[in-house]
């Protein structure tokens, strides 16, 4: 066991940014649940522990460190004292990828950090493992992204694509394989949830927390839905924080699959 270097240090604190995580193909995590199951499925690089505390992993470079060279390094208010390395995976090769199973999700430009980690998070208990986003989506391996997802990184793939591109070749692969493909899209003009969703295999968007789905994208939907407030007729908020919202959609379709 060795203690960590500077040059070791300025490298786990150089993953903060998005440059430095492309450059080196490289992303961190923290605390040792979160690290434990990451580690089932990306390559750990580094396993960084506090002094004093004590580390099960053996299969990896173990570095010990003080705490406040843990605080320099961490992105936490209250650094936890283990620090994962991890080795990013490879980009998915678009021209071959297929959505894994019966619903796939796409974000359109959803921007913060905690709400693309709770919606990772809620794909992996829902059973959804392909996440298909728009370019200017939050990059899945920001240390914030990673934390909010509890680890769940580990069981959900998240797609960078041309969002609008990757729906209309969706849509005119099923038309030559003779299936429909449903693209439901949460608008605030669509089509009660609760009376519109079916078992069918799917694509459900999520657009932007502030100015929804973009117009490329919307003119691609073929189901707009909403999710009613209730009672119909109350005074209420204008509309839901998306990391909410998608797992409202995702507990109705499951239901509705589960019925089927």
């Amino acid at each position: 066991m060795e203690h960590i270097t500077k040059s070791q240090l300025k490298l786990v604190r150089s993953l903060q940014q998005k440059k430095f995580r492309d450059e080196l193909g490289l992303f961190v995590a923290e605390g040792e649940k979160c690290v434990s199951e990451l580690a089932k499925a990306f390559e750990l690089e580094y396993l960084i522990v506090e002094d004093g505390l004590t580390s099960h992993s053996a299969a990896v470079s173990l570095l010990t460190a003080q705490r406040s060279e843990i605080e320099q390094m961490s992105g936490l208010r209250t650094p936890q004292g283990v620090i994962g390395v991890f080795r990013k995976r490879e980009a998915s090769n678009l021209q071959t990828f297929k959505p894994s199973n019966d619903l796939t999700l796409a974000l359109d430009s959803v921007q913060d950090p905690g709400n693309l980690g709770t919606i990772i998070r809620t794909c992996d208990w829902f059973g959804v493992h392909d996440i298909v986003c728009s370019l200017d989506t939050a990059d899945c391996y920001n240390p914030k992204v990673v934390q909010a997802t509890m680890g769940a990184l580990a069981r959900v793939r998240l797609h960078y694509v041309d969002l609008p591109k990757w729906l209309n070749d969706q849509v005119n692969e099923k038309m030559v394989n003779g299936q429909m493909v449903n693209i439901y899209g949460t608008l605030l003009d669509g089509e009660d949830m609760y009376k519109s969703l079916s078992a069918q295999r799917s694509i459900i968007v999520m657009g932007n927390e502030g100015n929804g789905i973009s117009p490329a994208v919307r003119q691609l939907v073929t189901h707009p839905i909403r999710i009613p407030s209730y009672p119909p007729d109350a005074e209420t908020s204008e509309s839901l924080n998306v990391s909410i919202a998608t797992a409202i959609v995702l507990a109705e379709f499951r239901r509705n699959s589960f019925a089927g």
